[in-house]
């Protein structure tokens, strides 16, 4: 039946693309690694069954993959064409050299924490990148996540989609709740709530939650809830919380385990708003996750002693800032106004250092706000807001002085 198949499928693509061999882990499609004629670059061949084709609008399968095809992202790996011929319904994909994170956790089990971060971070970055544009994933799960040296690559963005969108009026019918062929809706046990009860809405955080269930599995050796029937599974994903990661490995940080626990909140509305705060929270952790390494287990300097450092150190300024006031006040005979509006300039910033204070003194997690409100008030930007209002009140004054002599 395998050559069959094989068999049949070069013969439909005739020259165009000559198979090499089969590759396994492709889940219900059959994953070929072809040469392409025409630019002479190696591709993978995705083929549906043909049991399955039979049940799909071919034109609405194909609008659906093209509208998927224009996210291009350095971690996603896109689609290049889809074809049909004699009955066989496939799509090809770039061939990349590595592998995938099923094949690792099934070599390995347990990952190391600073990889799961860093697969975490990748994975997350493409899903933003692609929920920017209206896309959402609907099937994250290992076997569709591409390793390669360190980088992860995401795969298979809009299949899930475009095969329950394309699945003929009967079909959905006579399928009803129900996932067709296990993939339409999703993989069971990387199933958000909303979309193992079947929600017609679902949005990007459906891909939070599967990308939780995949760092929890990465951590773990196993996604929350295995070991159950597809149907169990599918009615743990909508009523039960999974057991605390730590109670599994005890070794994660606080600050992790809260960053993958909240990615597989029920409530959607509990996760991560959207990816990009995800995104800066694991990028972040990477950040003192690398400073802990270099230092030998000890960050270089404390987020809170950093903010107790920055807070005196503006304490200190406005002192400077109000004695060298008055000395110019009295060397030029300038009025009183000098000194007080040069303390009036000091006390004002003085909220704002101590917000950016409370922003960065916490430990890397946090809520969207917070996350927000980091990217744009740093330390840099707090400092050269001071200065540039030091600077704008001692040319006025410069201005005052000169226009007061002549």
């Amino acid at each position: 039946m395998a050559t069959d198949l094989r068999d049949q499928l070069q013969a439909s693509l005739g020259d165009a693309y000559r198979l090499d061999r089969e590759l396994g882990g492709g889940g219900m499609s059959r994953v070929f690694v072809a040469q392409e004629g025409a630019l002479d670059r190696r591709v993978v061949v995705k083929v549906l069954p043909p049991e399955l084709t039979g049940t799909l609008s071919i034109e609405r399968f194909r609008r659906e993959i093209q509208l998927a095809a224009r996210v291009h992202h350095p971690h996603i790996v896109p689609v290049l064409l889809v074809g049909q011929a004699d009955g066989l319904l496939y799509y090809t994909m770039p061939y990349i050299e590595g592998e995938s994170l099923r094949e690792r956790l099934e070599r390995e089990g347990r990952l190391p924490i600073d990889d799961v971060i860093r697969i975490m971070r990748d994975v997350a970055d493409a899903l933003s990148h692609a929920h920017a544009l209206g896309v959402i994933h609907r099937d994250v799960k290992p076997d569709n996540i591409l390793l390669v040296r360190h980088h992860a690559l995401v795969t298979d963005f809009g299949v899930a989609k475009a095969l329950r969108q394309s699945r003929q009026p009967e079909e959905r019918r006579t399928h009803g709740r129900t996932p067709s062929h296990g993939m339409a809706l999703g993989t069971p046990a990387y199933m958000a709530p909303e979309q193992a009860a079947a929600d017609p809405t679902i949005d990007h955080r459906a891909d939070i939650y599967a990308l939780g269930c995949v760092a929890y599995e990465m951590l773990t050796g196993k996604p929350p809830f295995s070991g159950r029937p597809a149907q169990k599974i599918l009615a743990a994903q909508v009523a039960e919380r999974p057991a605390p990661i730590s109670k599994e490995r005890p070794d994660v940080s606080r600050a992790l385990e809260a960053i993958v626990m909240r990615c597989l909140e029920k409530n959607p509305a509990q996760r991560w708003g959207d990816t990009d705060d995800l995104t800066d929270e694991l990028n972040t952790l990477m950040a003192h996750s690398i400073s802990l390494a270099r230092t030998g287990g000890q960050p270089v300097i404390p987020r809170r002693v950093r903010s107790r450092r920055a807070v005196v150190a503006y304490l200190g300024s406005s002192i400077v800032v109000a004695a060298g006031a008055r000395l110019v006040r009295d060397m030029f005979g300038l009025p009183d106004w000098v000194p007080t509006g040069a303390v009036l300039i000091m006390a004002l910033g003085l909220p704002i250092v101590l917000f950016t204070a409370f922003l960065h003194s916490s430990a890397p997690t946090g809520g969207p706000f917070r996350l927000r409100a980091r990217r744009i008030l740093t330390w840099r930007t707090t400092a050269l807001g001071v200065w540039v209002a030091i600077g704008l009140f001692a040319l006025a004054v410069a201005i005052y002085a000169i226009a007061s002599k002549g």
